[in-house]
């Protein structure tokens, strides 16, 4: 076993972080919920970091599913860290296993990781290569899909989170970093405290990738994909940081740092950077108002999650769902590899598994509407200015919307094995989801004879009709439920949204077109 001494100063400063948070976020109480089962698994390697591991299985999860990695903060534990941030939440829900990595007061007094220390954040070596090793042995254990494994963490767990990326890029395909800072910021106690978290490094975007890069060195593949989380009056750790982590990681991923999607959800400004074909590598989410921790939101809805307390700040925002959104976690698995532990492959690969994100084609798409029993349908007008309309207008007219996807990208003879559809509003009045359902309903080709919008693809019939659902989006986007399309590479194909009953007053939503509405494929070759 390993112990590694505390200077009395950083341990001081650590202390008094760790009071100044509970300060700002005093605990509150708890409501009574059945706690997530971990199971703490021994023997995973040589453990050199001397960490501890917790692991939840959803129970009978089949073979091929995802891995997540969740690192606590300070002060915490595997336990606090699981039902409270929601991910156990969607472990069960969406078909996932979790490992939870615990530090133990041998290595750090506050229960940190020692994300500022070169011998634990370093590619094969101590904290880094015990997290490794538990992913190694999940994999294992779980016939895990080692292509669709992901981390991420709060605080001290969101900078050991960057270092896991940057170290194994050939292990995680992507994670989130929530009040954490970037990849060797510092590599010392006192960098830590003072230049990285009070201060605040600023270096250039490509001095930043620079230090991902020298994770790995070797690395020739994709980077990861990652999601950056913070929150705007964190005292704890400086809010620049959320913009550094923003540079490293569009620089390593050799992206633009012009958003390609600038919006506000709930007040919360959120960005998000994609590469040349369209796929969010890279988003960042300023938490208005927010201190130091995990943005929560408890309650029994879809898209909440988690239990408020110190570090788990309740802002109406659930950010475990949101990451497992981002990172495709709410679908279906592509088939598993035979080699215990590939590369990731999270972008369309020539051969194998692979994904691929299709913009919506603007030359094919548009919107009809109908009196309530499709009699006298007509071509919507409005798409060019206001976007794709769903729901009842002010007209009385039903609206239905027709999205339009380009296949050539698919590699030849691949079989699409899931996809799922996410929209963007760009404006609406009502609720047009109150008491009724936006269903998906599929056409490979087009509804129509020449894929030009006409009144005939209101009521023209579909191949797999009413296969997937749209949740409400009143602001930002929604993604839809997974569905199984047949879909030939090179030939295009049509979704058409539609309410699954006649809505009886004015409540409808435009939707925005062209790379606001995508397409995920899922496909092996």
């Amino acid at each position: 076993m390993r112990v590694r001494p505390q200077r009395a100063r950083w341990a001081a400063v650590l202390t008094l972080l760790a009071a100044l948070a509970a300060a700002f976020h005093p605990l509150s109480p708890a409501p009574a919920r059945a706690a997530a089962v971990l199971t703490q698994v021994t023997g995973f390697g040589s453990n050199p970091g001397n960490l501890l591991m917790y692991r939840h299985v959803p129970d009978g999860l089949p073979a091929g599913r995802p891995l997540v990695v969740a690192l606590h903060g300070c002060t915490q534990s595997a336990a606090a860290y699981d039902d409270e941030t929601g991910w156990t939440k969607w472990a069960e829900r969406y078909g996932f296993a979790l490992v939870l990595p615990q530090q133990q007061s041998a290595n750090n007094s506050s229960g940190c990781f020692n994300w500022f220390q070169p011998g634990d954040f370093s590619r094969d070596q101590g904290e880094a290569l015990s997290v490794r090793q538990m992913v190694a042995r999940s994999v294992a254990d779980l016939a895990t899909d080692p292509a669709r494994v992901y981390v991420t963490g709060l605080s001290a767990g969101g900078a050991m989170t960057a270092a896991l990326l940057a170290d194994y890029p050939d292990v995680f395909a992507g994670g989130a970093v929530v009040a954490g800072l970037p990849y060797r910021c510092a590599a010392s106690q006192v960098q830590a405290s003072v230049d990285c978290m009070s201060t605040g490094r600023d270096l250039t975007p490509a001095q930043w990738g620079d230090l991902v890069r020298s994770g790995h060195p070797s690395w020739t593949g994709p980077w990861p994909k990652v999601s950056i989380w913070h929150g705007s009056s964190d005292a704890l750790v400086k809010p620049s940081n959320l913009t550094e982590l923003m540079e490293q990681w569009t620089d390593a991923n050799g992206i633009s740092r012009t958003p390609a999607l600038s919006e506000t959800v709930d007040g919360h400004p959120h960005r998000v950077y994609a590469d040349v074909n369209g796929q969010a590598r890279v988003e960042t989410w300023s938490i208005t108002g927010m201190g130091h921790g995990q943005p929560v939101d408890p309650g029994s809805g879809a898209e909440q999650c988690g239990t408020a307390g110190a570090y788990l700040l309740d802002v109406n925002l659930c950010a475990s769902y949101r990451i497992a959104t981002f990172l495709s976690l709410n679908g279906t698995s592509t088939t598993p590899s035979p080699t215990p532990f590939p590369t990731p492959s999270p972008s369309p690969s020539p051969s194998g598994p692979g994904t691929l994100t299709l913009p919506d084609d603007t030359t094919r798409d548009g919107y009809v509407k109908a009196n309530a029993d499709g009699s006298s349908p007509a071509v919507g007008t409005l798409a060019g200015t206001l976007g794709l309309a769903v729901g009842r207008g002010t007209d009385g007219r039903q609206n239905r919307a027709l999205l339009s996807f380009d296949t050539s990208a698919l590699p030849p003879g691949a079989t699409v094995t899931a996809a799922r559809l996410t929209v963007t509003r760009a404006s609406g009045s009502g609720d047009p989801w109150s008491g009724a359902q936006l269903t998906v309903s599929t056409r490979t080709g087009c509804f129509g004879p020449d894929c030009t919008t006409t009144p005939e693809d209101y009521a023209a019939p579909a191949d797999a009709p009413d296969t997937a659902t749209v949740p409400a989006v009143t602001t930002g986007t929604a993604t839809s439920t997974t569905f199984h399309p047949t879909v030939t590479p090179g030939v295009p194909l049509q979704l058409r949204l539609a309410f699954d009953r006649p809505l009886p007053a004015t409540a409808y939503a435009f939707l925005q077109r062209g790379p606001a509405a995508t397409l995920t494929l899922e496909y092996r070759s």
